[in-house]
């Protein structure tokens, strides 16, 4: 694909151009030309979707002068750390360097955009900071991750499908399935959106003209035929299905994932570790509000490095590193560190800390039992357990490679009973996908569980 500006002449034509090379296939290259209202991309991990659809959104801006576009994420951090990386690295790099898209970071009254000389503008942001992004119309969202907003948000922005310079307006996302009961799915059957399948093969970073997997193809294709279960199913394979026998039935997303608030001094605040270092090392940070409920609000989730480097790493989260407050905190100190229950690496987490630990309240039914009652809700309508969103400090990207959970909120979906031959139903779940969960039901446990656990003091 050529895109072509009328810019300040440089050539005799009196036309600049700037050439950029794109060439889609299968489900991206009809994204392309479809004109339809309202289309989600859905296919497994690596099939190109967000590429396909920041290209289009770049390819109508290029087309249609003045037109206005929107890209959008569940919140807006989410969005710097993905598909903004792509859209500037891969889509409009050439554009960027020429000076015919110009980036914009931003003020009071304007969100971010960039910036096309020809008119056109592309605004970006998070639902979770939606006043200024909200209140323009556009001709075309690109919604990224699309499983990760509610009903609501996707009618909300459908009402901003509004300016009409572009000669139809078109709300595009890309999303890996879900559960075949997820109301973007249920849309799609219903023909209210529709849905074009991503494949693999429609990746040609993965997959040759030859129709024979590349070098990272092949090694990227490997990693995906090694995943199981209803993981296996949505990133390999593409399919919407619901995981069976999952154990914590009442997770739902939308429900106990909110967004990030600005906490309270006076919470009291718990932190909780399960320890691993080829698995992942999760530490939690939770603090409980004077109702009793606890928010998960940061976590560090990371695999192949040391107790000693996650303590430090936390220790500059939590205090401060230069200046005349160097060594305060920023937050109140934890009432309490709940810990799996190995002693070396307790000891070498304390000795780091300066912080004592207690060893977590193991057994495992009242524990998951305790957890899936906070999940339900009280009797205010809310339940007792939230997620803030974005809580992961540094992101793992080996687990990102490797198709794995990245924090604790995406093992909910896959983490299901052990139904093996001779076990009773219910009963133990399956040792996998349950390293930031057993943190949790540490804290839950230690909340709500009666039973004393053994403190070392320093």
């Amino acid at each position: 694909m050529t895109d072509t500006l009328s810019n300040d002449p440089d050539t005799e034509s009196g036309v600049r151009v700037v050439r950029h090379v794109f060439s889609p296939r299968g489900a991206a290259r009809q994204l392309l030309v479809d004109k339809r209202p309202e289309i989600l991309m859905s296919g497994p991990a690596g099939t190109g979707k967000s590429r396909a659809c920041l290209e289009k959104i770049n390819f109508c801006a290029l087309k249609y002068a003045g037109m206005r576009a929107l890209i959008i994420r569940k919140t807006a951090v989410s969005l710097t750390a993905t598909g903004l990386v792509t859209f500037r690295q891969q889509v409009v790099n050439e554009l960027l360097a020429s000076g015919a898209v110009q980036w914009y970071g931003g003020s009071q009254s304007e969100p971010a955009q960039f910036r096309y000389s020809n008119g056109s503008t592309i605004a970006v942001g998070g639902m979770d900071r939606a006043t200024r992004i909200m209140s323009s119309e556009y001709d075309m969202v690109f919604v990224q991750e699309a499983i990760e907003l509610t009903l609501t948000d996707w009618e909300s922005i459908t009402t901003r499908l509004r300016h009409g310079v572009m000669p139809y307006q078109q709300l595009i996302a890309d999303t890996n399935p879900d559960a075949d009961t997820h109301w973007l799915s249920q849309r799609c059957k219903a023909g209210t959106t529709a849905m074009l399948e991503s494949r693999h093969e429609d990746n040609p970073m993965l997959i040759g003209p030859d129709g024979a997997p590349t070098e990272r193809g092949g090694e990227y294709l490997a990693k995906l035929d090694a995943l199981t279960g209803v993981r296996k199913l949505r990133l390999r394979d593409g399919k919407w299905v619901t995981a069976e026998g999952v154990v914590y039935e009442n997770f739902n997303r939308h429900t106990h994932i909110v967004p990030r608030f600005d906490i309270p001094w006076d919470w009291p605040r718990y932190w909780a570790v399960d320890f691993g270092y080829t698995n992942p090392f999760v530490l939690q940070r939770w603090a409980e509000d004077p109702d009793g409920r606890l928010y998960r609000y940061a976590e560090i989730y990371r695999t192949k490095r040391l107790v000693e480097d996650h303590a430090r790493d936390v220790l500059r989260q939590v205090t401060y590193q230069t200046g005349t407050k160097a060594g305060t905190w920023k937050e109140p100190k934890p009432r309490a560190i709940i810990c799996d229950h190995d002693a070396e690496d307790r000891a070498t987490l304390e000795r780091h800390l300066g912080l004592s630990t207690k060893a977590a309240h193991k057994a495992v039914t009242p524990g998951l039992q305790a957890v899936e009652a906070r999940l339900e809700p009280a009797g205010d309508g809310r339940p007792r357990l939230f997620f803030l969103a974005d809580s992961v400090t540094d992101r793992d990207s080996s687990l990102t490679d490797a198709a794995r959970p990245t924090c604790t909120e995406d093992e909910a979906a896959v983490y299901v009973w052990d139904t093996g031959t001779g076990k009773a139903p219910k009963e133990q779940p399956v040792k996998d996908n349950d390293h930031g969960l057993d943190a949790t039901r540490y804290v839950v446990a230690h909340r709500d569980l009666t039973g004393t656990t053994r403190v070392r003091f320093m």
